[in-house]
């Protein structure tokens, strides 16, 4: 008979395959659109599905009960994760990238790391009560070194391809690649001096001698450099064996996308037998395997690492949120959470930015100012191999996982959000702005202002209406009925004794108008004419000059007579012209109706004050 089978197992699948599903349908819009990290989405999805929320996962129940066993589940997850995305990064780099940018990567690894273990250190030590500057030594070698995975997620994507140069990517995973590996040296050097120098040790006799004889020899001979001289050779080797079996035809195309992954677990595996340092030999293994760029010219198009990448980076995180001990950062025995905020911002600052900036002069690819400060902020702290907590100093175990828990969920919190909230602050300001300017212009901003034809005419009107009572407007030329404009030409006047008045007043004579207006018969010269007096009238007030009988001058203003429509029309007559609307037929209606006014106003006049 059917029933449910509700087993951890099933579960854990269908709530990770849930999640992988629907995070699938929206991740171009998530992480090319709103510049979000799977890191961080995938570590809200494991806080939602512990057993702090939903408890679909249940962490501890998969371990038995034993918090122990729960550490080394995590420890061996994490060994896994790292190891492929090693091999990965290192594929990635161009071909003998490592002997060919040597001194700045050497920078980064030597002054850099130091420098920020000691920042780190400090902190630390000023910020946990009764901690002493051993421990803080200790614990600041946890947190020193970047996290490969979160910074792989960082200089990929739209974003790092339109903002971020190409040698500067290269030059951060280089660096997140082999400092995560070199961080054995500062943790074993805090706990050795620990156990054989400092208080907190088990009261072993040796002194500094020897803890320096076991760290150069143990850590530096054994697990630095045979990790390293281990993960070169099997690079080297397993590269010939593929290209040799490549060129007979031995390997199928799965089988070879799939190589390097193989590869990476393979290292993980042997190397943490002989206890050696596997994460470095990883990344040594990529670059020795990639060392004449064939595989990586071979691999180029391809999306199998790359989807390997996504699914490990959404697991892990995934797991991080479930197991992080969330209730032990308000309620416990070793910071207060103010304390441990305070922490944890004052790391995100001082703990990398101080180091690259001093160094940036000297490093080509952050040479710039822009690219130091870049480089310095993004140094996340994520996923590393912390070690296990030795014996000897035991009563670490807490500060341990208080400490650094909460410095990685930080870092994966403030440099998932950092590239959204940076991107939110350059656009809501221009957004705001715009907003604003469109509620005050009631006019849309994307349309032309409109053409205000009536303004125009009544700030005409208005200007030759205070030129009409100053009597500062000049002379205007007459016209007459059917005939052109009519203007005067004072090299033409010829005076005589019966136009003293018309010379007095400053007008030509009868004759020389007669004269005028038979030589202004043509067609065009009339159009000309027109068109230049109706560009007069709109500028000022038109007089009629009439001489009269005994030398007596009378002016009068015919514009008092002149109705406002005619005006108007005269306006939006040259208005319109000015604009270029105006054309054809609609030419001949405005000059049909304005002419037509004009031999009315004419008419109206008294026939003496004609000169025809």
């Amino acid at each position: 008979m059917p029933h449910l089978n509700l087993s951890n197992f099933n579960i854990v699948c269908a709530t990770l395959g849930g999640f992988i599903t629907l995070f699938g349908l929206v991740s171009y819009l998530l992480k090319e659109r709103y510049y979000l990290g799977e890191a961080l989405i995938s570590l809200l999805a494991g806080v939602i599905f512990s057993p702090h929320a939903t408890n679909l996962i249940k962490p501890l129940d998969y371990a038995l009960g034993s918090e122990e066993s729960l550490a080394t589940i995590t420890l061996y997850f994490t060994h896994l994760v790292l190891g492929v995305q090693l091999v990965i990064a290192g594929v990635q780099l161009p071909s003998k990238y490592l002997y060919h940018e040597w001194k700045s990567v050497s920078l980064l690894l030597g002054p850099g790391m130091t420098g920020m273990w000691v920042c780190s250190s400090l902190l630390v030590w000023a910020m946990v009560p009764n901690l002493s500057f051993l421990h803080a030594l200790a614990v600041a070698s946890c947190v020193t070194p970047t996290d490969p995975v979160l910074s792989n997620s960082i200089v990929k994507g739209k974003f790092a391809d339109q903002n971020i140069p190409k040698d500067l990517q290269k030059i951060i995973i280089a660096e997140s690649g082999a400092n995560d590996g070199l961080g054995y040296p500062f943790q074993f050097f805090a706990l050795y001096l620990i156990k054989y120098v400092g208080s907190g040790g088990a009261g072993q006799q040796g002194g500094a001698r020897l803890a320096m004889g076991y760290w150069f020899g143990e850590t530096w001979g054994y697990t630095i450099i045979l990790g390293v001289l281990y993960g070169a050779t099997v690079g080297w080797v397993a590269k010939e064996l593929l290209r040799r079996a490549e060129q007979r035809k031995f390997v199928d195309r799965e089988s070879f996308l799939v190589f390097a992954i193989a590869l990476a677990l393979f290292i993980v595996g042997t190397c943490s037998m002989i206890g050696s340092d596997d994460i470095l030999a990883c990344f040594i293994a990529g670059n020795a395997f990639n060392i004449d760029d064939w595989f990586r010219l071979e691999t180029l198009d391809d999306s199998l690492q790359p989807t390997i990448d996504m699914l490990l980076n959404l697991s892990i995180f995934v797991w991080f949120g479930a197991v992080c001990p969330w209730a032990s950062f308000v309620h416990n025995d070793v910071i207060s959470i103010y304390r441990l905020i305070f922490l944890g911002v004052l790391i995100l600052l001082f703990r990398r930015v101080p180091v690259v900036y001093l160094m940036h002069w000297n490093i080509p690819q952050i040479s710039q100012l822009k690219h130091c400060l870049w480089a310095g902020f993004f140094g996340p702290i994520g996923v590393k191999i912390d070690g296990e907590v030795r014996e000897d100093a035991a009563r670490l175990e807490e500060v341990f996982m208080i400490v650094v828990w909460f410095l990685t969920i930080c870092s994966i919190v403030v440099h998932g959000l950092s590239v959204p909230l940076g991107k939110l602050g350059y656009h809501l300001p221009r957004t705001l702005s715009r907003s604003a300017g469109s509620r005050n212009d009631p006019a849309d901003l994307d349309t032309p202002a409109p053409f205000h034809i009536q303004n125009q005419i009544e700030n005409q009107v208005h200007q030759r209406e205070r030129e009409r009572k100053s009597g500062t407007d000049p002379p205007r030329p007459i016209s007459r009925i059917g005939g052109p404009i009519i203007h005067p030409m004072e090299s033409e006047f010829v005076p005589t004794s019966d136009t003293t008045s018309v010379e007095s007043s400053g007008l030509d004579s009868p004759d020389v108008l007669t004269r005028k207006a038979s030589d202004a018969d043509s067609a065009d010269e009339e159009q000309k004419y027109e068109s230049a007096e109706l560009a007069k009238e709109v500028q000022g007030p038109r007089r009629c000059q009439i001489a009269g009988s005994g030398g007596r001058k009378e002016e009068r203003r015919t514009e008092e007579r002149l109705p406002i429509q005619r005006v108007e029309l005269e306006i939006l007559h040259c208005s319109l012209n000015r604009h270029g609307v105006c054309t054809g037929l609609v030419w001949q209606i405005f000059d049909s109706t304005i002419s037509s006014l004009q031999m009315i106003d004419n008419h109206f006049m008294p026939a003496g004050s004609l000169l025809a």
